[in-house]
C-alpha cells in the first residue's frame, strides 16, 4: 500500500500553486483532466521506484511511502510527473515547466524525455546533471554528480551502479553492472567491468580500478 502525506487532490493543488508561482503566465488550468490523470500515474510509478528503496524514510509502518516535505522524494515525483506528461499527453510546455521547478527547488537537470529507469534515487540533489545516457536499473547518484556526453555519444550504465558526490561519467562508456564511483572521480571514455570500484586516491590524485566486494547500490 502507498501511503501519502497528502490527500492526492491536496498535493495536486500544492503542486498547481507551486507551478503558478513560478511560472505566472496564467495558462496552467488547475484541475485540467490531463493533470489530473498524470499525477496518478507519475504516482503509480513513484510507488513502484520507491518500493524497492530500503532507505528507512521511503516506508512507514509497513506501507511504502512518499512526503512532499522529503527533498529527494520529492524531487523524484517531479521528475515521475514531467516524463509522464511528456510521454502520454506530449505537453512540453507543461513538462518544461515540471523540469524547471524540479531544477529550481531542487538543483536537480534531469529532462522530462530523459529514459531514466523505472527504479532510481536521487539523494541529496544539488547540482545533479543527468543527461539523455542509458541507464539501468537501481541507478543511485549524489549531490553534484553528472552523467553527460562527448561529441554527442553518451555513457552506457549496467544494472545497480552508484555514483558517490561530485563524481562524473562522461561521453563513450561502457559501465558494467553494481559498479560504483568515488567521490569526485572522473570516467571519461572509459569502460568498466561488473562489480568494479573506481575511485580517485586521495593523495596523488590518480584513478585506481579494484574489485569491489559489495555493490554500494545494494545498500540503497
Amino acid at each position: 500500500m502507498f501511503k501519502l502525506s497528502l490527500k492526492i487532490k491536496d498535493l495536486e493543488y500544492y503542486l498547481v500553486n507551486q507551478l503558478n508561482q513560478f511560472f505566472p503566465d496564467n495558462r496552467l488550468i488547475s484541475y485540467e483532466k490531463r493533470f489530473n490523470q498524470s499525477l496518478h500515474q507519475a504516482l503509480e510509478r513513484l510507488e513502484y521506484c520507491f518500493r524497492h528503496v530500503a532507505l528507512p524514510s521511503y516506508h512507514y509502518q509497513g506501507n511504502t511511502y512518499f512526503s512532499h516535505l522529503h527533498s529527494d522524494q520529492y524531487s523524484m515525483f517531479l521528475w515521475f510527473m514531467s516524463n509522464t506528461v511528456w510521454k502520454i499527453y506530449e505537453d512540453n510546455e507543461l513538462a518544461s515547466k515540471l523540469f524547471y521547478l524540479n531544477k529550481t527547488l531542487n538543483g536537480v537537470l534531469c529532462m522530462y524525455d530523459t529514459k531514466m529507469p523505472d527504479i532510481f534515487l536521487v539523494i541529496h540533489g544539488g547540482g545533479v546533471v543527468l543527461g539523455k545516457a542509458t541507464y539501468n536499473d537501481f541507478f543511485v547518484c549524489y549531490q553534484g554528480c553528472t552523467v553527460g556526453a562527448i561529441d554527442g555519444i553518451y555513457p552506457v550504465l549496467g544494472k545497480g551502479v552508484a555514483m558517490a558526490p561530485q563524481s562524473s561519467i562522461i561521453g563513450e562508456c561502457m559501465v558494467g553492472n553494481h559498479v560504483t564511483i568515488g567521490n569526485q572521480a572522473l570516467l571519461r571514455n572509459r569502460n568498466l567491468n561488473n562489480k568494479s570500484l573506481y575511485y580517485r586516491h586521495t593523495d596523488t590524485g590518480k584513478h585506481v580500478i579494484e574489485k569491489s566486494k559489495e555493490p554500494w547500490a545494494q545498500s540503497f
